[in-house]
């Protein structure tokens, strides 16, 4: 790191106590522009977890160390996180080693994506009145499972549930893995490396899927913290709907009659109704609106497929040239 990219000494001899750090840190995030999308919601949050963490104290109990005067190693180490926030633009829970959603707790870092998705709201909220009519013992797939983090919350939503999770990355699974079975699921939940949900065995209940939807060219538009996490979790094809085409043809074979799919799918709403204007979908409400999550029925999802592929099936009268099916509507 060179000495443009540090902290200033004079700046830094100033900060006496945790609350100092505080408010120095907040002042350092508005200066640099440090972008705040990756589990946190502005510079106040990220700035009290890195301050637990050079603390060795948990987020709840950090009230108590504020007044305090900061221990020389834990300053030392709260500098270091700061510059690497900062200057090197390190996501904090990569810094950290971990990441909540739901309430539960993740291991995380740079093999996976950030947790963060409208699913903490729709598991607990609103899946359970979508499947009313399901067996007890619910079968559940949860492609792109990234962390494992929603295949955890699926497991605790659902207690009788048994769940299969997919991931395209084998690093990603190893730290599937791991907060798997921190939260004592390895019994319950089965990671497989897998496209999608190539090779899984139906029928399922319940497919939930949170997939890579940035289109090629929104990658290089992101902030610079977002270069960090793996672009196979972030990008699917120029248009984003790469890996939504390969999970909605799956799983259309891999749905029990009464299943239900559910997808986030970030801005890409108007473009999932350009491209599939036959499937009849429900937009889902979450606190930022209801255009990011869609669900369809197993039934309707065939219906939906089988109506587009009869609709971009060539009509070619006999003895007339045969005629060239473009490859659909993009973005």
């Amino acid at each position: 790191m060179g000495t443009a990219q540090r902290l200033s000494d004079a700046a830094v001899r100033k900060l006496r106590t945790g609350k100092d750090w505080l408010r120095f840190v907040v002042q350092q995030f508005d200066k640099t522009g440090a972008a705040h999308g990756q589990g946190f919601l502005n510079a106040e949050q990220e700035a009290e977890t890195l301050l637990a963490h050079a603390l060795g104290l948990p987020w709840e109990a950090l009230k108590q160390g504020l007044k305090q005067s900061m221990p020389e190693p834990a300053a030392a180490k709260m500098r270091h996180l700061v510059e690497r926030r900062l200057f090197d633009k390190e996501p904090t829970a990569y810094l950290t080693g971990e990441a909540w959603l739901g309430g539960l707790h993740f291991r995380v870092d740079r093999r996976v994506i950030i947790p963060r998705s409208y699913f903490v709201e729709i598991i607990p909220e609103q899946l359970p009145l979508w499947l009313p009519d399901s067996p007890k013992v619910l079968r559940i797939a949860d492609a792109c499972t990234g962390s494992g983090c929603l295949a955890v919350l699926l497991a605790k939503q659902f207690p009788d549930a048994k769940i299969d999770a997919t991931d395209l990355s084998a690093d990603a699974l190893e730290v599937a893995r791991l907060n798997v079975a921190d939260h004592g699921l390895s019994e319950r939940i089965h990671l497989h490396h897998t496209d999608t949900l190539k090779g899984l065995k139906g029928p399922y209940d319940l497919i939930l899927c949170n997939p890579p939807y940035e289109p090629e060219a929104l990658l290089k538009a992101l902030p610079a913290e977002f270069h960090k996490e793996p672009s196979l979790a972030l990008v699917s094809g120029k248009d984003g709907l790469d890996v939504i085409r390969k999970l909605l043809a799956q799983a259309s074979k891999l749905l029990a009659p009464h299943g239900i799919l559910v997808v986030e799918i970030g801005g890409l709403h108007d473009a999932i109704i350009k491209t599939w204007p036959e499937l009849e979908v429900t937009w889902l409400p979450t606190a930022d609106g209801s255009d990011c999550v869609f669900l369809v029925s197993g039934a309707a999802l065939r219906r939906g497929l089988t109506k587009r592929a009869a609709q971009a099936k060539p009509r070619v009268r006999p003895g007339s040239p045969s005629t060239k099916v473009g490859k659909g509507r993009v973005r």
